[in-house]
């Protein structure tokens, strides 16, 4: 009977010029995103809540998903040994605890030290900013821009003048807002272990919930989609930190023997930029760079080895082994990715847009699987691919 329906229509004129038809389908796919562009844009007032609301939830949720993934290895480890979930959630929890400790008796006062040392030192990279600068306009080959630079460190240093009177004017403001973010920070902190006690905890019960409730024929699909998504993830997040944490010990070595101020406070924004896939470097340098033309041609020379040194490791050795090509996405598209998301979204699109691109790559692939196996729009790829290849024997 089913066979009959299916045969039927395949003869029918609907399904021969709409349903498969290549063209007819890709205009009607552009038309109903359109159609839904469209009636966002005339119903955005209703999203305002929801925006307000998910930015709330979003600090908290994005430190305990990377606390998950990060901790999630670990946790199952342990549990193959003997103990239960609980349990090993505890243990991992307490190693946690015992680090950060360890780490944060260590490396706040160093960082503190270096912080207000350069702050204190900052009038004096200044002076020898404006010495240097005061140099180059004496040379002989700048004599006819000297009327052209002069006008313009004037004008950077009227731009600075109004920027510190600004900011001495909105100072209270900025100070509360500030405080305010501080405040979000500390309590997304404190209860993101929670949060990720019970992801560790239930995992396996959130996904069997989300899959029974859905029509019998879409859970061994949605199951499949939701494993992929999860793979993602899991192997971005863990192989993205992990490099992060080589990058910041490799600078940190490496400054410390070049002899650069602040080696460790610069290895340490080095290390946190370079979970920003190819942007990130690049961010990493200015401030170093800033201050070892400070420190002396030869410094900057030195730093400039150095970020060679590293980008050779990283890009030959650590990130191959550690993330190796598990995204399968092209460098083209996370620039492009990354610029827009910026661009459109801020700091949070910088960061969060490549997991987010991953997993909507997976939905998408899924989709696609299943409308070729539905759709005849690509028998006659299998049939020219089989002809070629009876041509060939």
């Amino acid at each position: 009977m089913n066979k009959k329906i299916d045969h039927q229509l395949e003869e029918s004129w609907f399904y021969k010029w709409i349903l498969n038809n290549k063209a007819v389908v890709s205009l009607l796919i552009i038309l109903l995103v359109f159609c839904i562009i469209f009636v966002f844009t005339k119903i955005s007032f209703l999203f305002t809540s929801v925006a307000a609301f998910l930015t709330i939830l979003m600090l908290p949720l994005v430190i305990s998903t990377l606390l998950y993934y990060l901790t999630k290895p670990l946790v199952d480890r342990i549990e193959a040994l003997g103990p239960n979930r609980t349990v090993s959630i505890f243990i991992v929890f307490s190693f946690i605890l015992l680090m950060l400790i360890w780490a944060f008796s260590g490396l706040i006062p160093m960082i503190s030290h270096q912080t207000t040392t350069f702050i204190s030192d900052l009038p004096k990279y200044v002076e020898t900013v404006n010495k240097e600068a005061n140099k180059l306009l004496e040379n002989d080959w700048l004599v006819s821009y000297r009327s052209e630079l002069q006008s313009m460190l004037s004008n950077v240093s009227k731009k600075a003048l109004d920027y510190a009177e600004s900011f001495s004017k909105n100072a209270l403001d900025w100070a509360g807002t500030f405080a305010s973010a501080i405040a979000r920070i500390a309590v997304s902190i404190i209860i993101s272990p929670f949060i990720v006690f019970y992801f560790l905890r239930d995992s396996g019960k959130m996904k069997d919930g989300l899959v029974n409730v859905l029509p019998t024929r879409l859970r061994i699909p949605i199951s499949r989609v939701l494993g992929d998504i999860n793979k993602q993830l899991s192997g971005y997040v863990q192989g993205q930190v992990t490099v992060a944490i080589i990058v910041g010990f490799m600078f940190a070595i490496l400054f410390s023997m070049v002899g650069l101020k602040y080696s460790v406070t610069f290895a340490i924004v080095a290390g946190f930029l370079n979970m920003v896939p190819y942007l990130g470097s690049f961010l990493a340098m200015v401030p170093v760079v800033i201050m070892a033309m400070v420190q002396g041609p030869l410094m900057l020379v030195k730093v400039l080895l150095v970020f060679t040194v590293e980008q050779t490791i990283e890009g030959r050795f650590v990130t191959p082994l550690v993330l190796g090509n598990k995204l399968s996405i092209h460098p083209i598209t996370i620039m492009f990715l990354l610029l827009t998301s910026g661009a459109m979204f801020g700091v949070w699109g910088v960061f969060l847009i490549i997991p987010i691109y991953a997993s909507l790559k997976v939905i998408v692939k899924e989709l696609f699987d299943w409308y070729k196996s539905v759709s005849n729009l690509y028998v006659d790829n299998k049939i020219i691919v089989k002809e070629k290849k009876d041509r060939v024997k």
